[in-house]
């Protein structure tokens, strides 16, 4: 990235590359990270979109049930994004579809028993590799940088909300 910056510098020395300094680097980081993480979740028969469902049905505590919309909303998929997740996961017997108390229209989604001890499995053995992949961080320099970045998002969340 330094490169890019040195060379952009000369072609055009009056563009500020700062951006490029930044978010180039967290592309890259992104990317670089997503082999690791994956693995993970491929070691627990899941990929990374089933992940992401199971682990919002964790999150969400027992009973681990939520309805298909607030799934979706969470997750920031389409509904027909959802549904795919959904049928793989309860043919892999990780969620299952229950009638909704008073609402025949919904089937809300909930964790089944092996869905809860995989999401379980699968988080920790994740937040293990992330762990290990900021390690050449310090503590200090991982609060500063989770500081800067969260300041960035809701900067930018602010920015989508207002289109």
């Amino acid at each position: 990235m330094d490169d890019r910056r040195a060379q952009w510098a000369a072609e055009l020395p009056e563009v500020d590359t700062r951006g490029m300094a930044i978010l180039g680097r967290a592309r890259w980081i992104t990317i670089a990270a997503r082999g690791p993480i994956e693995a993970v979740f491929e070691r627990h028969g899941i990929d990374t979109g089933e992940a992401d469902v199971l682990f919002t049905l964790l999150r969400s505590g027992p009973p681990y049930r939520l309805r298909p919309t607030e799934l979706y909303r969470s997750l920031m998929i389409t509904s027909g994004g959802l549904t795919f997740r959904l049928n793989r996961l309860e043919k892999a017997g990780l969620v299952r579809r229950v009638a909704a108390e008073g609402d025949g229209r919904s089937l809300p989604v909930e964790l089944t028993g092996e869905g809860i001890a995989r999401a379980r499995a699968a988080f920790r053995e994740d937040m293990a590799v992330e762990a290990d992949l900021l390690s050449a961080l310090s503590e200090e320099e991982q609060r500063a940088l989770s500081a800067l970045l969260r300041t960035l998002m809701l900067s930018l969340a602010d920015r989508d909300a207002g289109k």
